[in-house]
């Protein structure tokens, strides 16, 4: 890891499409970044099968940060159209740069870089979501113009233990579910 004197500057940072060959590289560099501190519920984890669904269905949105020939960050997005919606959306749904590069705006590049490929694509919106624990990234999203945070509330129901009075399907004894 370079120490803060032989850090790179932000020209010699080249922003490109991510091949297949990266594949292997960007799904390590993301399992250094998002840890259970970073990526707690279960709804989207970081897996090999997100990164390649995403690189096989949007790979003209899927990016990487490139210095002196080695991935220090990347970008994964989507887009999404609605049913009854005039709207197309941008999903940017990763963005993971290494810690010692943050500080040099890379991450900034490549948001930049994937905006401008969604607006190009139509999208009206661009959707992120993450943690609201994750300050660092609420602070980065918000440099970039992001507003109107919105937060969801996420359930979780333990299948493995029978809850006091219910059945272990859910049901109270006696009750129908189709019949509420």
């Amino acid at each position: 890891m370079p120490d803060q004197d032989s850090l790179p500057r932000k020209q010699q940072l080249r922003i490109r499409d991510m091949t297949i060959d990266d594949l292997s590289t960007v799904f390590h560099l993301g399992e250094e970044i998002f840890t259970a501190e970073y990526s707690p519920s279960l709804y989207r984890t970081w897996d090999e099968y997100e990164i390649t669904t995403l690189f096989n269905s949007d790979s003209e949105l899927c990016l990487v940060a490139e210095h002196e020939g080695q991935i220090v960050g990347f970008a994964l997005g989507t887009t999404v159209e609605k049913h009854h919606s005039a709207w197309k959306y941008g999903y940017l749904v990763w963005l993971g740069v290494r810690p010692f590069m943050q500080k040099l705006r890379v991450g900034a590049r490549l948001f930049r870089e994937i905006k401008r490929r969604m607006r190009e694509q139509g999208v009206r919106m661009i959707i992120i979501d993450t943690d609201a624990e994750n300050e660092a990234a609420i602070r980065f999203f918000t440099k970039q113009g992001f507003g109107n945070v919105q937060e969801h509330v996420y359930m979780t129901l333990n299948l493995g233990r029978k809850q006091k009075g219910k059945k272990r399907d859910g049901a109270a004894p006696g009750k129908n579910l189709a019949g509420h």
